[in-house]
């Protein structure tokens, strides 16, 4: 794949980055494989570049993604600890940072690396290219344009970042040059039947459980278009269950012939339920539907934490969908 020269906010990057000596590298809270997959891969490219890296969420590694960090990078840093630099990978606005975005200190400069539309740029330095379906690309690309060599650790890493983000180069922001990257990757290392066997093929027997709960309780409404279901704490609990193990489960019934947009509703406290949406349609953007209910995403993929009673988000929720599929209707 020819290389295209960098834009501008790479180069604003790359200058900043060769100016510093010590980076914290963050992401956001529950952090997936591309968020992980990319602090990682950055993490592993920049101590290849001489310099001192920390890498630091709210929420720890998931466990199938532990695969990745052998050597326990990903870690709260030492009291007293300062930083040059701060990069935030795959993470839309502070807020999804979490507890880490109170420690980090007024005067140290900021950089947002990310492909989600919906990011705020809050960075001092922001490179947000929605048109990639997942953050590790960027960082790919950026590791090429900086020179810094890709190691067979670092391949795995953000072919993990780039294959979850594409639902395994599945979801229609799949890019010809996405799979090119991909190829890259396998060519420089990465594992891909490892990667494969420990994302996709290796799950335990209590996430089980949790899909059993999924297909007893998934309800269809709007004509069929639209699949729900929710995930309480008490049906993790009975599950025996992580939060960290509902990742991926609404594919399941998002794969319903007919349905249209899928919705998990997940308890978070009394009166705060996170909500993910799944599009099959170009036609319904479930970014914007998540936007008005203060979250983002893709047009495709989206999420918001959304206060009040449960019945009354997910009536909200339900409702919001049924006008963007009749609008997607009347105009058709």
């Amino acid at each position: 794949m020819a290389q295209k020269d960098p834009p501008k906010a790479v180069e604003n990057i790359l200058e900043a980055v060769r100016e510093a000596s010590s980076i914290l590298v963050v992401g956001h809270i529950r952090p997936d494989g591309d968020c992980i997959g990319s602090q990682v891969g950055l993490a592993l490219a920049l101590e290849g570049a001489g310099k001192r890296v920390t890498v630091w969420n709210q929420d720890p590694v998931p466990d199938k993604l532990k695969f990745l960090d052998r050597d326990r990078r990903v870690r709260k840093p030492s009291s007293g600890h300062s930083f040059d630099l701060v990069i935030a990978t795959d993470c839309a606005a502070m807020d999804r940072l979490g507890k880490v975005a109170d420690f980090l200190l007024d005067g140290v400069p900021i950089i947002n690396i990310d492909h989600h539309a919906s990011n705020t740029r809050y960075g001092k330095m922001n490179w947000v290219s929605p048109r990639e379906p997942s953050t590790g690309e960027l960082i790919f690309d950026l590791c090429k344009w900086a020179g810094w060599k890709i190691t067979q650790p670092m391949a795995d890493c953000l072919f993990t970042a780039v294959s979850t983000d594409t639902g395994s180069f599945q979801y229609p922001s799949t890019t010809p040059d996405t799979l090119e990257t991909a190829a890259e990757l396998v060519d420089r290392g990465a594992n891909l039947g490892m990667i494969c066997q420990e994302i996709y093929q290796s799950y335990p027997l209590t996430r089980v459980r949790l899909l059993r709960h999924v297909y007893s309780n998934f309800r269809l409404t709007h004509d069929a278009k639209t699949v729900y279901f929710w995930l309480r704490k008490k049906d993790y609990s009975r599950a025996g269950a992580s939060t960290e193990e509902s990742e991926g489960l609404i594919d399941h019934v998002r794969a319903i012939d007919g349905v249209v947009v899928a919705v998990v509703f997940e308890e978070v406290e009394a009166e705060v339920t996170r909500v993910s949406w799944r599009s099959k349609a170009s036609s319904v953007d479930v970014a914007a539907i998540a936007q008005s209910f203060g979250g983002g995403g893709h047009k495709a993929a989206a999420g918001a934490r959304i206060l009040g009673k449960p019945l009354g988000v997910q009536r909200r929720v339900l409702t919001a969908i049924r006008k963007s599929i009749k609008a997607v209707k009347a105009t058709a």
